[in-house]
């Protein structure tokens, strides 16, 4: 099984807002609002640990998840974010600062 690595596209706009992370695409102005598990994925989207990596050590030990399916949910979303411009993709660590976008919180 090879390794898959995410990281926050520039090309959006991102903001927290009462434990719900809200996105927008600059590319085709999607906005997107992201449940728990994919506001998690959002945040651990550094370029550095694996997909699968963020899915066991995060989503399953949060949501008391399946691994397998939670991987193939995950899976499922950042393809999802990708086609939009949202996430980077790689198949090796993505070590560019430039491709990590800035997130706003706000508080409730």
């Amino acid at each position: 099984m090879r390794s898959v690595y995410i990281s926050r596209a520039t090309s959006v706009a991102a903001r927290s807002l009462d434990g719900e992370m809200m996105i927008m695409s600059a590319r085709d102005s999607t906005l997107f609002t992201l449940n728990p598990a994919g506001t998690i994925i959002w945040q651990s989207a550094d370029g550095k640990m694996p997909l699968a990596e963020i899915v066991k050590q995060k989503i399953c030990v949060e949501f008391d998840a399946d691994p397998a399916e939670a991987l193939e949910d995950a899976e499922q979303f950042v393809s999802d974010l990708a086609s939009h411009g949202i996430l980077v993709v790689s198949d090796s660590p993505i070590t560019q600062p430039e491709l990590h976008s800035k997130t706003v919180t706000r508080g409730s």
